[in-house]
């Protein structure tokens, strides 16, 4: 079984290393950047008008869908703000040095722009289930969005994409997470990995049969919690360490365009692998250009597809320009990404924290804090992606196959706890871009279809009365 195990981690190491890669490059930063220019940088024009739409201030009763604004965008965001934010940005910097970063916060930016024309289209083409439910994402506008243009194709792009989400949902939103839930327990508290995989796998199937409203319940409580208290711990490391704190800054932009000599821990990296490291992070974090939170935002209360697009907007803000930011900035300044004992993974993060406050003998809660907002983190994110995963399987096998995939999806829940580190992120990159490609594609010839939402929303009365 492990050699098995080893000809799949290669397979898939050679593609992420000679194909996926790539593709990412040169497909989504571009249409990144296109989107950003054709609709005049709208992310930052209307970024307090997208908050005010989050806070309900505009929501009417009565409208059509599943849950609020605010809980669509918690939903997705807790989906995104998961072990990317403390084990994905350890990785990135890890492997491709301080500059991996800025790529990142590229990715998160032009991603923006990216999140809002997808969740935007996600929401205009949704349909309503027998039972009331909604769905909608990418599958959706695909097959009735692209009906015109690519003809019998449409649908055939559409179950390419709902089968690559599955998949993604066992990868992505799940092993990653469970792998990484198991592993900072075991290193914490010595707790073995199948025994943890047991318990995260029960309670996962617990909330996830109640559906889309009580997983958004949980992670609309969840994720405001988990980030405050993540976000204190980690200000409190940068204070203790404002002296490095501009230099921090200064090694990130200096190291974008040359990569890094090897140092201490830190592998060493050439300007490409700055790049691919940076946006490959980048994206599993926020998920721009993915096509899942199209999902999430699809089930919003309202009629207005801008709208949601608005609020969709704030998730690369959020996720990857504020929270992974925090980690990575705490990882470079402290100068664990460059110290001796420096491993790939949570244990860098960890590494960081314990440097950054042992000024005040505190570096042996670093362990506790970790694991406390990991658990909190990958947790919310395994909930939410089978709301992603359950959507993609109904679409493809129909509204029975809901059940039956959530029982797939727990299993995986535990592969993803027992199985090493490695390979389990060599999938998700892989998966990642069995999503992304056909997203990108059917978002670019939907552009006509998102000018003209752009145009109706803001030239009419719904959106003067604001």
């Amino acid at each position: 079984m492990e050699n098995i195990l080893d000809v799949f981690n290669t397979a898939i190491s050679f593609y992420n290393k000679f194909v996926g890669g790539y593709l990412l490059l040169l497909i989504l930063v571009p249409a990144g950047i296109f989107f950003t220019f054709k609709f005049r940088f709208l992310h930052l024009k209307k970024f307090w008008h997208s908050f005010g739409i989050l806070a309900g201030r505009y929501t009417k009763k009565g409208e059509s869908g599943d849950v609020s604004h605010f809980k669509a965008l918690t939903t997705a965001l807790s989906a995104t703000v998961g072990t990317g934010n403390i084990v994905g940005v350890a990785l990135a910097i890890y492997w491709g040095g301080p500059g991996a970063i800025f790529w990142m916060w590229v990715t998160g930016f032009f991603g923006m722009m990216l999140k809002m024309v997808e969740c935007t289209l996600g929401l205009k083409y949704r349909r309503f289930n027998p039972d009331g439910t909604v769905s909608g994402g990418p599958m959706y506008y695909m097959e009735h969005g692209l009906k015109d243009k690519l003809g019998k194709h449409a649908k055939t792009l559409a179950i390419i994409f709902a089968a690559a989400a599955v998949l993604c949902s066992m990868g992505t939103g799940n092993m990653a997470q469970s792998n990484s839930m198991t592993d900072i327990l075991n290193s914490t508290y010595s707790i073995p990995h199948w025994l943890s995989g047991l318990a995260i796998t029960g309670l996962v199937l617990l909330i996830v049969i109640g559906g889309l409203r009580r997983i958004a319940e949980v992670t609309s409580r969840l994720v405001p919690f988990m980030a405050a208290v993540y976000f204190i711990a980690a200000l409190l490391v940068v204070i203790l360490n404002i002296e490095n704190l501009i230099p921090a800054f200064a090694l990130i932009f200096r190291d974008a365009f040359t990569g890094t000599a090897a140092t201490g821990g830190f592998v060493g990296s050439a300007f490409i692998l700055t790049l691919t490291m940076g946006v490959r992070r980048g994206l599993f974090s926020n998920e721009a250009g993915q096509g899942s939170a199209a999902m999430a935002h699809a089930a919003a209360k309202t009629k207005y597809p801008m709208r949601e697009g608005l609020v969709a907007s704030l998730e690369p803000f959020i996720d990857t320009l504020f929270i992974c930011s925090l980690t990575a900035i705490v990882i470079i300044m402290t100068g664990a990404w460059s110290h001796q004992d420096a491993e790939a993974g949570v244990s860098l993060t960890v590494l960081a924290f314990e440097l950054g406050l042992g000024n005040i003998n505190l570096g042996f809660l670093a362990s506790h804090i970790i694991a406390v907002g990991l658990m909190l983190f990958a947790f919310s994110t395994i909930i939410s992606w089978s709301y992603y995963g359950s959507r993609a399987a109904q679409y493809i096998f129909g509204f029975k196959a809901i059940k039956k995939y959530y029982y797939v999806y727990a299993v995986f829940v535990f592969l993803g706890s027992i199985w090493g580190l490695e390979l389990v992120w060599n999938f998700v990159d892989m998966v990642i871009t069995f999503m992304t490609i056909p997203n990108i594609i059917a978002i670019l010839l939907l552009t006509p279809v998102m000018k003209k939402e752009i145009d109706s929303y803001f030239k009419s009365k719904h959106y003067r009365e604001l």
